[in-house]
């Protein structure tokens, strides 16, 4: 049996555009392509994907993620360790769930509900993986940026992982005050916050204008990002959105 293209994106909630990508780069490559030019898969390429999204669960590079397909690894041993690293990561969600209850407990002691007077903002950030790049959009549009970026972060101390978390933090809770402020997004003060949030982002890559308008949507369309901001102060995410795309338009540009 053979699905389509339209099909397998259904199912596994990937892209037609990122199946596409995958063979062009040969990652996943249809089992027969029609004369009209759309790709059609079966069952060992269904069970490829499904190996490719585990691996992407866990944080691997796609041409890291190649390299394990195409070594003839035994099948059974990878997904051990798949296992095993899920397990890790099990513990990290379950420090991250004690995060949120954390927060839940700060707000609901706070007598204005105001996220930016929490005493250690950084601690909204425990159990949260450190990854300042676009997820999927960087993945697929920016392969090579984005593994930049993974490669980058991971090279990072837990030291300088913690400290660049909490200037992560830090910088979020400078623009929520600017936002509570009214400052328009094109404020030189807002806009000097931008650059510095350009500055810490080129630490781990360079993204062009078109990447950091893109970055600054994944603030907004992705779920976590924008929970993450909304949490400090809601509507975070938007207004860091439109300062970021002023300094795209303006300095990147």
């Amino acid at each position: 049996m053979a699905w389509s293209i339209a099909d397998v994106a259904r199912m596994s909630g990937v892209t037609s555009r990122t199946l596409r990508h995958y063979d062009e780069i040969g990652l996943l490559t249809p089992a027969w392509t029609a004369s009209d030019g759309h790709r059609h898969y079966e069952e060992p390429q269904l069970l490829r994907l499904q190996q490719i999204l585990l691996m992407r669960e866990l944080d691997l590079g796609l041409r890291e993620i190649r390299e394990v397909l195409d070594s003839g690894a035994d099948r059974v041993a990878v997904l051990r360790e798949h296992h095993a690293r899920l397990l890790v990561e099990q513990d990290r969600l379950g420090t991250l769930a004690r995060t949120v209850a954390r927060t839940i407990a700060e707000l609901e002691e706070s007598e204005d509900q105001d996220m930016v007077s929490i005493n250690r903002p950084e601690n909204l950030f425990e159990g949260f993986q450190a990854d300042p790049g676009i997820e999927a959009e960087a993945r697929e549009r920016w392969p090579e940026a984005y593994e930049q970026s993974r490669q980058a972060v991971e090279g990072l101390t837990p030291e300088a992982t913690e400290q660049w978390q909490r200037d992560v933090t830090a910088q979020m809770i400078r623009f929520a005050e600017h936002m509570a402020a009214g400052t328009p997004a094109a404020d030189p003060a807002v806009q000097a916050e931008v650059d510095a949030h350009y500055r810490d982002v080129c630490r781990f890559w360079t993204p062009c204008a078109e990447a950091y308008r893109g970055l600054a949507r994944t603030y907004v369309e992705d779920g976590r990002f924008r929970e993450n901001f909304d949490r400090i102060a809601d509507g975070l995410a938007e207004y860091q959105r439109r300062a970021m795309t002023v300094y795209a338009d303006t300095r990147l540009s």
